[in-house]
């Protein structure tokens, strides 16, 4: 009886944090929990090695379990999980949801991540691996493991320069808003998806990052997306991102190009695998 009362106020803290509607509240309860450590210029310091917990990867929305490719059985089903999407709902155009869906049916092969291709933003934020923060005053540095993805944020640029061409990454600017980093992103090359349920959006796609501390080893993140060739509106998801403590904490690099050819040229073997 012990245990079970006092585990009722951590999943009820649980709850607050990863409940959309509650989001914004939480981060005005974590005063009494632990400030966020400070940087050198007394802005936050995310220096670290951070990681979303959740199934954000796998579907955006809310979606039960479902299976996978048959041959791998529960290890390549996908998880239950609660959405991170704002309000629920992604507010596609009648044209963009009907590729959604066939994305979907085809996602096994056609998801971008089973090819080992760079998983753009913002889901480079919430794949099932860590990421590591480097912050400077200038530039911030953002390195990813899988596919050995990263990026640039650019702090110092008072009219930011558009992206001289688009990229799987595309091009990064910041600033502080108080304690909130916000980071500007476009220049996306629109090939990469959202996640592994084929939500995706095109090179029109403008993404605006928040990084706001939520105590000393936590950060409030969302992402607003902006459309207007796939969504009938911006629509923002948020999650909260969790500094690993372990030991020895690094990111190590996900060198998957190799796990990928037989998907990507196995039908130019002289005996195809598939």
């Amino acid at each position: 009886m012990r245990i079970r009362l006092k585990a009722v106020p951590v999943a009820a803290a649980v709850l607050l944090l990863l409940s959309p509607v509650a989001g914004r509240v939480a981060i005005a309860g974590q005063g009494a929990q632990g400030q966020a450590p400070r940087a050198w210029d007394g802005r936050p310091d995310f220096n670290g090695v951070w990681q979303a917990l959740g199934t954000a990867n796998w579907d955006l929305q809310d979606h039960p379990a479902r299976p996978g490719h048959p041959d791998l059985g529960a290890i390549g089903a996908m998880p239950p999980g609660q959405g991170v999407v704002v309000g629920g709902e992604i507010p596609y155009q009648p044209k963009a949801l009907d590729q959604k869906k066939k994305n979907f049916d085809n996602r096994m092969s056609e998801d971008p991540e089973a090819k080992c291709y760079m998983p753009g933003v913002p889901r480079a934020t919430y794949m099932p691996h860590p990421f590591q923060i480097i912050q400077g005053d200038q530039t911030i540095m953002m390195v990813y493991g899988f596919a050995e993805a990263n990026r640039t944020i650019h702090m110092n640029k008072a009219n930011p320069e558009p992206a001289p061409i688009d990229s799987w990454m595309g091009r990064s600017h910041g600033k502080w808003e108080g304690d909130t980093l916000v980071v500007d992103v476009a220049g996306l090359n629109g090939e990469a998806w959202l996640d592994r349920s084929g939500n995706f959006a095109s090179s029109s796609l403008r993404v605006v990052e928040r990084y706001s501390p939520i105590g000393p080893n936590a950060i409030l993140y969302e992402a607003t997306l902006e459309d207007p060739t796939v969504f009938t509106r911006p629509w923002t998801i948020r999650m909260p991102l969790y500094r690993r403590l372990d030991e020895g904490a690094r990111v190590l690099e996900f060198k998957c190009v190799e796990f990928s050819e037989d998907l990507l040229y196995g039908s130019l073997r002289k005996v195809p695998t598939r």
